[in-house]
């Protein structure tokens, strides 16, 4: 009879603690795929800002595209009348020859014909005029061009100057992407050690008591523990538990780097019966009160509030849907749960 009372009890030992195993391996990973979803929205975020940079950028290549294209033309326009313009000046030039010829042939044959050879001179005239201003005109669209060139050149220039920022603006946007993830996942096992250790201080403080569990990432304090029927104001017996908490607490300040971001989330829970008084006219009210007044209890034990958050859950969050005595009993509880700020 001893040896087998003995081997229950081995019996017992064991599976609290592979229970234990499994609650934080299950806990772990709903973490760990929180904080991925979390990462993957402050990553939008970032890209969606990168995003609308980018397409500014493209609207100011698109119209420096369409202001290329249309200098283009203008120099094809002007290309086409110095080509005509060049083409009367060569024919104002055959026509100069020609009368300049005739009029050496008049001369040495026809000295007495001073009429002929006066309008053969103004004709002449005509000719070297149009040929000035020819001239002067191809100058004029020769300085034009030039200056179209220079133009088209520098949009160039622009264009490509903007394709090289967009291209630097999206390696800049992988980069910062590649950055923030391993970031988010170094914080991430920083804070889910740091929780491991607090657990597991609080399990040591905490040890043998039956209204003390662990129900997935949370501990959990029953009601009665703390507070009397229907009210929010902390009995005597609550000291020694609480006081163990802010030590673990204040333990746990000076571990965590001042660069990860975390809080003590206490949630207050009760069951579903309804309540109504002068103080209380719902028992959201009353689980909100409870669990203000054990962060203020933190607070005078020196512990920051900043990191404390205070929550009131009232009936909508019970562990147990049954409406027994047993179910209203666990329902009614405070919760401390370890999480990011």
């Amino acid at each position: 009879m001893p040896s087998s009372r003995s081997r229950r009890r081995v019996e017992a030992n064991y599976w609290p603690g592979f229970v234990d195993a499994l609650s934080s391996l299950l806990l772990v990973i709903i973490f760990l795929l929180s904080l991925f979803m979390l990462t993957q929205f402050f990553l939008g975020q970032e890209i969606q800002g990168r995003d609308t940079a980018l397409s500014r950028l493209n609207s100011q290549i698109a119209e420096l595209t369409e202001l290329l294209q249309l200098e283009r033309a203008n120099s094809d326009d002007l290309t086409s009348q110095l080509a005509t313009l060049t083409a009367t000046l060569a024919t104002s030039d055959a026509q100069n020859q020609s009368l300049t010829s005739q009029l050496s042939g008049i001369g040495a044959g026809l000295g007495d014909r001073d009429d002929t050879i006066a309008g053969l001179q103004e004709d002449l005239l005509n000719s070297e005029k149009l040929s000035d201003e020819a001239n002067a005109q191809v100058a004029l669209l020769n300085q034009q061009l030039a200056a179209l060139r220079t133009q088209i050149a520098a949009l160039e220039s622009a264009l490509e100057a903007s394709e090289s920022r967009d291209t630097e603006s999206r390696t800049q946007i992988a980069d910062l992407g590649r950055r923030l993830n391993l970031a988010l996942a170094q914080r991430v096992q920083d804070l889910s050690r740091y929780r491991s250790d607090f657990f597991g201080r609080l399990r040591q403080i905490l040890e043998g008591r039956a209204d003390v569990r662990v129900v997935g990432d949370r501990f959990v304090f029953q009601s009665e523990v703390l507070f009397e029927p229907g009210q929010a104001d902390l009995t005597a017996a609550a000291s020694p538990q609480l006081d163990a908490l802010a030590e673990a607490i204040l333990q746990l300040e000076t571990e965590i780097p001042a660069d990860i971001n975390w809080v003590l989330r206490i949630d207050g829970h009760t069951d579903s019966r309804p309540i109504s008084n002068a103080r209380f006219p719902s028992n959201w009210e009353l689980s909100a009160a409870r669990a203000i007044s054990v962060a203020q209890y933190l607070v005078s034990k020196g512990v920051a509030p900043a990191r404390l958050v205070a929550a009131g859950f009232g009936e909508f969050a019970p562990l147990d849907p049954g409406n027994t005595d047993e179910a209203f009993r666990r329902n009614r509880r405070i919760e401390f749960k370890l999480t990011e700020g």
